[in-house]
């Protein structure tokens, strides 16, 4: 393997590629190519935030972090149809992005869920057809950092031309990447191919109502950051039971220790370190390769920032409720609108068979 494949490796697979190293030169070979990708991806990730933050304002470093999600996942995923088709709809993806969460908190709890089940259900089936790819992951994600991140006035106009800056650039990196692939399916067939019972639109409308009503119902309880719940929610609904029940066992654990570590850091570290504690968490999802630590490990930005806003333990506090209740609502949701979709299938079905 080249040092350019090593590279292009995840956590998992570097770290399967150092356990099972014939010899301690191999190791240590393997161990600082993993070393290295970790600095570098790190390193990028900063600055291009960073150069987002010093070019759009302070208060959209959240649209750095949004564009820059989508161009690294979009080097290598695509949307599953024709490339000339692929490039547009990623502009409107990214405009879906732009204004929805916007148009969300200024509408308020009700009519947003309306606003944000109409964007979600967009960006799942334009730009999730392909459910292997877990472009939901980029899209849906973006969409709720937007509206936990929301601006105003001269900010927001800045975040609109951060967002659209961002759409021609993931689109430039979508065409050279993908516009050798040969894909049929154009963007009037990924709507015919949407049928309710379908397992992948099952899915996707999992994700839209179920992320959607669980942002909504955190709006209810007043809680603060509702977006915390609302990406819970959207990080359990996988397509896959087993993966679903997998999720919901770690994440909540997960958070506990995050929140637990971000107390010892807290009152170990002098108060102008804290700041810095996202980087650390961003270091240590970079070592990750289980979803239990890469919770851990993300709940140390999340609560630094947090902290800012709510206040010292509230932060901490908030984090490990908001993430219990995403993650436990998004299994409930999960098994609710399932036994009721199996319901009305086989109403039909049978009513089909009787006729």
């Amino acid at each position: 393997m080249t040092f350019y494949q090593e590279l292009q490796l995840n956590q998992a697979g570097s770290k399967a590629l150092i356990r099972h190293s014939g010899t301690k030169t191999e190791k240590l070979r393997h161990t600082a190519v993993y070393m290295f990708k970790v600095a570098l991806t790190l390193g990028f990730c900063m600055a291009f935030v960073l150069f987002y933050s010093k070019i759009f304002g302070a208060d959209n470093s959240i649209t750095g972090v949004v564009v820059l999600l989508a161009v690294m996942v979009f080097r290598q995923a695509d949307l599953g149809i024709h490339a000339k088709h692929g490039v547009p709809v990623m502009l409107f993806l990214f405009a879906v992005m732009a204004f929805g969460p916007h148009l969300a908190n200024i509408a308020g709890p009700f009519p947003g869920f309306f606003i944000h089940a109409a964007c979600i259900f967009l960006l799942m089936v334009l730009g999730c057809h392909n459910v292997i790819m877990s472009n939901h992951s980029t899209f849906v994600l973006g969409y709720l950092l937007l509206f936990g991140y929301d601006v105003s006035g001269k900010a927001y106009f800045l975040r609109v031309v951060g967002m659209a800056v961002g759409a021609v650039f993931t689109g430039i990196i979508y065409w050279r990447n993908h516009r050798k692939r040969t894909y049929k399916r154009t963007v009037l067939q990924v709507f015919k191919e949407f049928r309710l019972f379908s397992a992948r639109s099952r899915w996707q409308l999992l994700i839209t109502l179920g992320v959607s009503s669980s942002i909504l119902l955190a709006q209810l309880l007043r809680l603060p950051r509702p977006m915390w719940v609302g990406i819970a929610a959207m990080s359990v609904l996988l397509p896959f039971q087993n993966d679903l029940s997998y999720r919901v066992r770690r994440r909540i654990p997960g958070n506990i220790m995050g929140g637990f570590l971000f107390v010892g850091l807290y009152i170990i570290l002098p108060p102008s370190f804290i700041p810095f504690l996202g980087i650390l968490g961003g270091i240590g999802v970079g070592f990750s390769a289980t979803y239990i630590w890469q919770s851990a490990f993300n709940s140390l930005g999340a609560i630094s920032i947090a902290a800012g806003l709510l206040g010292f333990p509230q932060a901490v506090f908030f984090r490990v409720l908001n993430n219990m209740l995403g993650a436990v609502y998004g299994f409930i949701f999960h098994q609710a609108l399932n036994k009721t979709m199996n319901y009305f299938q086989n109403r039909i079905e049978t009513g089909q068979q009787a006729a």
